[in-house]
């Protein structure tokens, strides 16, 4: 069974930063990669940030130069540094991973950026 719990969520202030964490049951970033979406109120869940199986990595227009993405495949996590946080920002957060014939998701965790 792939396994993936989200941590790190929580409120911040405009220009803060926040550094959500995902754990995996197994070397599933290691051998697929994975990626972080992200779904505001009234909206379509969209892709925030991806790292391919070899490392490549790929981001949102609206999140370039202020988020990373990266992983640790000793610990089996993978983790969204997000720096210059705004306001737009805000919405639930998803660990994410593609597998064969589907995509597995964690159960999200709240990002609010708020003054």
């Amino acid at each position: 069974q792939v396994q993936l719990v989200e941590s790190g969520g929580g409120l911040v202030q405009p220009g803060g930063s926040l550094r959500l964490s995902c754990a995996a049951s197994g070397s599933i970033f290691r051998d697929y990669g994975g990626a972080w979406y992200r779904q505001a109120p009234g909206k379509s869940r969209e892709l925030v940030a991806g790292i391919g199986r070899s490392g490549g990595t790929n981001y949102a227009d609206s999140v370039k130069g202020r988020f990373t993405i990266s992983r640790d495949n000793a610990k089996n996590t993978m983790s969204l540094q997000m720096n210059s946080l705004k306001p737009e920002d805000t919405a639930v957060y998803y660990c994410s991973v593609f597998i064969v014939t589907r995509r597995h998701w964690g159960q999200g965790t709240q990002v609010t950026v708020s003054s």
